[in-house]
């Protein structure tokens, strides 16, 4: 494996949470736990972007944000890294598809609270990302039914995978959508408050 990228072997199944991480907060490590719990997955990926095509409030300095995930997200299973700079992609679908081929063997599966389900068809070659591996939803405060009623979760109504299956052998396109205790914290509420990078 080429240097600086984290470590997975053939037969991993790898989680892939996705965002600005503006900052982290325990909302991410909440549903990142109930993933690992839930899903059987072998570890998680935080995937902190250096910037969010959807957004056009661009977030703090990406060296900041990672070494604030790292210090709110002590689990030996969790992996906070900066790969889309390093592989210098934009879009999810992008990143997806360079870590398939960097690292055959390895299953995927993409996390996403259910928030970005809601917007889920907005992204970039979305259905590729569907094509590409499972996708696992986990519920998030005020989305859960506008993630249910999404455009996506319409059109892959009949891949929906039934909650005890395991997400992770199904082929995709296959999602599940995950209920589970709330944590209302929000990195735009952190952001308010003050300077987060301080200590």
């Amino acid at each position: 494996m080429r240097q600086g990228f984290p470590h997975a072997e053939r037969g991993m199944i790898i989680g892939l949470l996705g965002g600005s991480f503006d900052p982290a907060h325990e909302g991410h490590v909440h549903i990142t736990r109930e993933a690992l719990k839930r899903m059987g997955l072998s570890q998680v990926w935080w995937l902190v972007s250096p910037g969010n095509p959807l957004k056009a409030r661009q977030p703090a300095p990406l060296a900041d944000r990672i070494a604030y995930a790292r210090r709110l997200m002590r689990d030996p299973r969790v992996v906070v890294t900066g790969l889309e700079a390093q592989l210098r992609t934009r879009f999810t679908a992008d990143t997806i598809r360079r870590l398939q081929y960097m690292y055959p063997g390895v299953t995927f599966v993409w996390l996403m609270g259910a928030d970005n389900l809601a917007q889920f068809h907005k992204w970039d070659r979305w259905r590729e990302i569907m094509a590409r591996v499972p996708v696992g939803v986990l519920a998030r405060p005020g989305s859960g039914i506008r993630a249910r009623l999404s455009v996506a979760a319409q059109i892959y109504r009949g891949n929906r995978v039934v909650r005890g299956e395991n997400l992770s052998r199904r082929r995709p396109p296959a999602w599940v959508f995950v209920n589970l205790p709330m944590n209302d914290a929000s990195s735009s509420a952190i952001r308010a408050r003050g300077d987060w990078r301080r200590g």
